[in-house]
């Protein structure tokens, strides 16, 4: 019941820069499973409201950002945070 949920963000370096598809294509490359979202915001006046309840629920270290691309959360099946991993924590 596992499911991988993508969110690609430009918010860390222009890393995501281009196209939802452009983006798409890229990850095709490594033959990814998971399910890949539209670029979003995650921080700031316009953030994704997904992101406002998972920081909310899951509080980061010294401030309440994403830090950087590749922050982890984990979602129960009653959609509940319960778990929130730094972008250098092993999946």
């Amino acid at each position: 019941g596992l499911r991988i949920l993508a969110f690609p963000c430009n918010q860390f370096g222009g890393q995501e820069p281009g196209s939802a598809q452009d983006i798409k294509d890229f990850v095709a490359k490594f033959d990814v499973k998971f399910d890949m979202f539209e670029k979003i915001d995650v921080n700031g006046k316009n953030e994704h409201p997904l992101f406002t309840y998972l920081k909310h629920e899951q509080s980061g270290f010294m401030i309440n950002a994403i830090k950087w691309n590749f922050s982890k959360f984990v979602i129960n099946k009653e959609g509940k945070a319960v778990a929130r991993f730094s972008p250098t924590d092993d999946p």
